[in-house]
């Protein structure tokens, strides 16, 4: 076991991926802006075109990599403009006409526009929600099982060893979206999936002002066919945001410690409350999920769901907090909420809160939230 592995997490994040100490050169190089590099004679090393490599996405890649899965070589990570970008990368990398892929019924929003998309290239889509490892009904004769655990919104939790054992004795591949849990939360390769796919965007790089994605794959042939899509399309962050994740990993564990406890504290506030319906935190131990997620996850995560009773009462909830702002996407050091439904793309009532708690000190969140929910209340 290497040094990597054995470090704690606090310590991997702030060093993971950095370059060999130089003499009066910077710990972490800044962003390097190329769209092409000298390259006399014969095409040879790294670096050659800035669609195909970086060096600024190597340090990144290398960090993400050591998160993902500490000590492990053999693990390659490639980064893109957005999650979007890395989940499109790795379906239509692996799946074309005839081939069946199982989606997740309760996943991130955008995922009927995908099935569209794959329906119309002659790809058979099947659907299964998260809970209960529903996904095991609809496996055989599948090339590719998507997974998204915990789910957004919903937060269900399903058994990613289980079904990674499944799906591969059905000789289907396993794709994990590790968004929500992030990889200080769950390392989904050490699951048994073959790719770990997130969105960067969110709590790996925690302050809501980049997009980015990134896969991350064990399987040298699987990376290169996902490398391959990935000049293909040109979905690729620009220096600058990967520069930025990179600065940004170095707090993770850091925001990940406040962040998740905060989303616990509000958990355990709301628990009892008359005045919402379908509380989900995979952390509190009577969670539907919270057995599996236990026995998967390292940490739970930073959000928390909730339902009022009306659309009218959950905006008056959004409109009473003042220490929580009213968007979407997660994992940000300032806590967001949104009534889910606005959107129309998710499975769930006119009432429905997806809260991403931040950083903020534990008792002024909790105490704006429940007077919030008091104020809606009237």
């Amino acid at each position: 076991m290497t040094q990597s592995a054995q470090i704690g997490d606090g310590t991997r994040a702030v060093r993971a991926g950095l370059p060999e100490a130089l003499k009066n050169e910077p710990t972490l190089p800044g962003p390097v802006f190329a769209a092409h590099f000298h390259l006399p004679g014969d095409v040879s090393g790294p670096y050659t075109y800035g669609r195909d490599d970086n060096p600024t996405w190597t340090h990144l890649e290398r960090a993400i990599g050591e998160l993902e899965a500490p000590g492990q070589e053999d693990v390659d990570t490639l980064v893109f403009a957005s999650g979007m970008a890395a989940i499109s990368a790795v379906l239509f990398s692996q799946l074309k006409a005839g081939d069946v892929v199982v989606l997740p019924s309760d996943g991130y929003q955008v995922f009927p526009l995908v099935r569209e998309q794959l329906t119309a290239f002659g790809i058979e889509v099947r659907t299964a929600p998260t809970g209960g490892d529903a996904q095991l009904d609809v496996l055989d004769g599948a090339k590719l099982l998507w997974i998204e655990t915990p789910s957004n919104p919903g937060l269900d939790v399903c058994d990613v060893r289980r079904l990674a054992e499944a799906a591969h004795a059905r000789g289907a591949l396993v794709a994990v979206d590790n968004t929500l849990a992030t990889p200080l939360g769950q390392r989904p390769l050490e699951l048994g999936a073959d790719f770990s796919v997130a969105s960067g965007t969110k709590q790996l790089t925690g302050h809501g002002d980049i997009l980015l994605g990134y896969v991350t794959c064990r399987d040298a042939e699987l990376t290169a066919s996902v490398r391959g899509w990935r000049k293909i399309v040109g979905a690729i962050p620009g220096p600058m945001e990967a520069w930025l994740a990179h600065r940004s990993l170095a707090t993770l564990e850091l925001r990940a410690e406040r962040q998740n406890a905060n989303a616990l504290a509000l958990a355990l506030a709301l628990r009892d409350r008359d005045d919402i319906e379908g509380l989900r935190y995979p952390g509190l131990p009577d969670d539907p999920s919270h057995k599996i997620a236990a026995q998967q996850m390292r940490r739970f995560g930073c959000v928390v769901s909730f339902t009022l009773s009306t659309r009218a009462r959950a905006e008056r909830f959004m409109e009473a907090l003042t220490l929580v702002d009213d968007a979407t996407s997660f994992g940000g050091v300032r806590s967001t909420a949104e009534r889910r439904r606005r959107w129309g793309g998710d499975d769930v009532s006119e009432g429905f809160i997806r809260f991403s708690a931040g950083a903020e000190d534990p008792d002024d969140l909790v105490a704006d939230v429940l007077r919030a929910l008091d104020e809606a209340a009237v």
